[in-house]
């Protein structure tokens, strides 16, 4: 008897060796898994600040639990990031963990991705089998705009992750026919809108009609398990943004984005209602570019377009590109080489290469606004389209095949719900009002696309292996494929065309060369199982096109506070917003820096500024407060005169630097200000890259500015990324400096800065939150505020 546990100990060793040696391991998946990895990751040592908005307040995260808990941008606790807290605090748990890094602030995006591939496979292979998985785990992989997200420490690939997850709870209650996988699962959706708010709530229909179809119970328990997961999605949905405006709001952080220091009106306001009706807190309009017309949109092409924007812009328009900024140093090889869009094409950044000629181009500064004509098809315009809607031909005819081919033999009714189905209405209640909000919303940004990106790639998936199928089978559905074939080529070499006209000739060519035989064979061969070797070429070709594309940010080492996939990010210094380092205001002075470094003295914060544009990079190189008055735009009305007057007269607050903004909501206490504080001249003022890592004041090497540059500012206004390290271009006239700096200055640094150096981005359009600055970022003033009181 003494030696009988033994015996069962040793049993159990076996039993669980002999459990993992049966395990049958997908090797495609393996694969898949493997290349996610690698386009995820690769490169992202390079990521610079990514989204310095964010790294700041991660940043400020570190410092304490309050500022944890509330998303803290500064690590004073003034005001918070306009988002809830949820994404951020991975990322800052990864940043206590490794340091604050570009890397580590991106890694919990970088996992995300891959364990959403992973979902993905999971919940098509348990109804669909190995090979549907298998391809919608690859079509997940490959999305471009996927592929871009998840190589930023912006919210999109945790929110997508979170998403997925509940719904692969709420699937395990439907085949296990247990509740409690069900209160998961729509607990899981209440964390979803903890990490950005109300867009996670466009596809709870769908979970809720996908419960009601599934399950084989009664309509009343049906009822009673739903009104029970209903209390537990309220009860996550609320614990965070109740808590914060039950806490008074002397005791918490200002919420940032919101008019009313709510975070539920910052929920159902700027980041609800305002997306759909393209207006923005504080603007009193909307943004140029954003669902425009053609008609409109004619009229912005003479406004700048942002620095990165292509090589070869139309001939009848005005703009021109504007200079390299000073103190720039790029590592990227020469882009002798690298493609430029065909004469007439715009090609602005970010918003699709080449930018459409229709609804958003030119005022909308490319990448961060430029989202097409509002209407049906404005997902397939050149905007959108080459981030997101590569396969989305193939996922829409792929709902109808899949449709129809699981209807079942025994079924009464065309109309009839198999298993299959029941799951394809999951993901089609999924991708519809997805579509819909794209299709009509006035405010987003083109990277948020990716909300789209599962349901795409689960119905192109089980599309594609039933189209072929059909076509095998020669069924009343055999023409599907080649249709789709087709048609998605000839989609694809429309974008294509917009860099490479040449191979957009030969993808359509090979396109058409394809579906002819996909076309004749199920009317003239007697057995098609031997002809698989179309379709599967057929399939292979297109994935080439969305496969570059989705190569890009990894090969440019993107990471980026507008994120976008494209041949732009191949040319030298990055593409516009989607340039590494083009997070905003991602540069500082050093000679600024110095001066405020040394005369601090007991002030709880560095300096006040308009906006987060100019505090995030001080937060990050320092690690020290900075005041956004105005929060991420200049525009949230964080703080009063009355109150601004007591932090100055206490001695918290000692300095206050403009970055040259207007039109922001806190004019008074700048009016104030300017009538009353003391200007500070600093000579000899350069723009200098600061380092991510917070433990050293470091900043990268400056060159000489240009002839007739003089005290650049380290920001534009907007709480929108400068182009450039923020040096203005030849001919500046900086209020700081009264001379031009005659060579470069950079503060001592005890770490090597990141290799891709920050800013190489490109400013947002003019007119977001009253900006004044063009490219290359706009002049600025020091003012001393203790002398007021003095």
């Amino acid at each position: 008897m003494e030696n009988e546990p033994t015996r069962t100990t040793k049993n159990k060793k076996v039993s669980i060796w002999v459990r993992l040696k049966l395990i049958k391991y997908d090797y495609w998946l393996i694969a898949i898994l493997i290349l996610a990895a690698f386009l995820y990751a690769w490169n992202i040592w390079e990521a610079g600040e990514a989204n310095s908005f964010y790294t700041a307040a991660i940043v400020s995260m570190t410092k304490s639990f309050k500022n944890f808990w509330y998303a803290s941008f500064d690590p004073a606790g003034f005001i918070t990031v306009d988002k809830p807290p949820v994404a951020l605090w991975f990322m800052a748990i990864s940043a206590k963990i490794f340091g604050v890094h570009g890397w580590s602030v991106v890694l919990p995006s970088i996992l995300f991705g891959i364990a959403s591939v992973y979902l993905i496979y999971n919940l098509v292979h348990k109804r669909f089998g190995r090979v549907p998985a298998r391809i919608a785990a690859l079509i997940m992989t490959l999305t471009p705009i996927a592929v871009a997200d998840s190589r930023t420490n912006n919210m999109d690939a945790t929110l997508i992750f979170f998403l997925l997850l509940s719904i692969y709870f709420v699937q395990k209650a439907v085949f296990k026919s247990q509740q409690r996988y069900l209160w998961i699962g729509f607990a899981l959706m209440g964390v979803a809108f903890n990490v950005k708010m109300l867009q996670a709530f466009m596809i709870l229909p769908a979970l809720y009609f996908y419960y009601w179809i599934a399950t084989n119970i009664g309509w009343k328990k049906k009822l009673a398990h739903l009104g029970i997961a209903t209390i537990f999605l309220a009860v996550f949905t609320l614990i965070w943004p109740l808590s914060v405006d039950m806490t008074s709001a002397s005791s918490r952080p200002y919420e940032g984005g919101s008019e009313t220091n709510s975070a539920l009106e910052l929920a159902f306001g700027y980041n609800g209602t305002q997306r759909l009706l393209g207006q923005t807190t504080g603007t009193g309009g909307a943004f140029p570019g954003m669902g425009s017309s053609s008609k409109k949109s004619s009229s912005s092409k003479s406004m700048t377009p942002p620095s990165g924007t292509s090589k070869k812009s139309s001939s009848s328009s005005s703009t021109t590109p504007p200079a390299k900024p000073s103190g720039s140093s790029s590592t990227k090889k020469s882009s002798t080489n690298a493609p430029t869009p065909p004469n007439g094409a715009e090609g602005m950044q970010g918003g699709g290469p080449g930018g459409s000629n229709k609804g958003g181009t030119g005022g909308a500064g490319g990448g961060a606004f430029s989202i097409g004509t509002v209407g049906p098809f404005r997902l397939f315009g050149l905007d959108l389209g080459p981030q997101i809607s590569w396969l989305l031909i193939i996922a829409i005819l792929g709902l109808i095949s899949s449709y129809f081919y699981y209807r079942g033999s025994k079924m009464k009714k065309w109309w009839s719900l198999t298993p299959q189905r029941k799951e394809l209405w999951l993901w089609a209640g999924w991708l519809v009002p997805v579509y819909g909000f794209f299709s009509v919303a006035s405010f987003f940004h083109p990277y948020y696309t990716i909300m789209l990106a599962p349901a795409i790639a689960v119905l192109g998936g089980v599309g594609i292996y039933t189209m072929i199928k059909q076509w095998k089978e020669k069924s009343a559905w055999s023409m599907l494929l080649p249709v789709a074939i087709l048609s998605t080529a000839a989609l694809q070499a429309w974008y294509v065309a917009q860099y490479y006209s040449v191979l957009a000739w030969v993808l359509l060519g090979l396109g058409v060369l394809v579906s002819i035989p996909l076309f004749v064979l199920p009317w003239i061969a007697a057995n098609l199982k031997s002809k698989h070797v179309w379709p599967i070429a057929g399939v292979i070709l297109v994935m080439l096109a969305p496969s570059f594309w989705s190569l890009t940010p990894t090969l440019a080492g993107e990471s980026a506070q507008i994120p976008t996939a494209g041949p732009s990010l191949l040319e030298q210094g990055g593409g516009g917003m989607g340039a590494s380092a083009g997070g905003m205001g991602s540069s500082t002075d050093s000679t600024l820096l110095k001066y405020l470094e040394k005369h601090q003295g007991n002030a709880e914060y560095l300096f006040a500024t308009d906006d987060s544009s100019t505090a995030a990079p001080y937060i990050i190189s320092t690690g020290k407060a900075v005041m956004a008055i105005g929060g991420f735009n200049g525009t949230d009305k964080a703080i009063t005169l009355k109150q601004f007057k007591k932090l100055v007269k206490e001695g918290k607050i000692k300095y206050y630097y403009s970055g040259g903004k207007t039109g922001g909501s806190n004019s008074e206490i700048v009016s104030w200000i300017k009538k009353n504080a003391k200007k500070i001249k600093l000579s000899s003022s350069t723009s200098a890259t600061s380092s991510i890592t917070t433990s050293t004041k470091t900043s990268g090497s400056s060159e000489a500015a240009p002839t007739g540059t003089q005290g650049a500012a380290p920001s534009n206004a907007g709480g929108t990324p400068p182009s450039g390290s923020g040096t203005a271009p030849s001919g500046a006239q900086g209020e700081m400096g009264g001379t031009p700096p005659s060579g470069s200055s950079s503060s001592s640094t005890k770490k090597k800065p990141s290799k891709k150096p920050s800013g190489t981005g490109s400013t947002a359009p003019e007119g977001m939150g009253g900006m004044t600055g063009g490219p290359g970022g706009s002049s600025g003033t020091l003012y001393d505020l203790s002398s007021i009181y003095d």
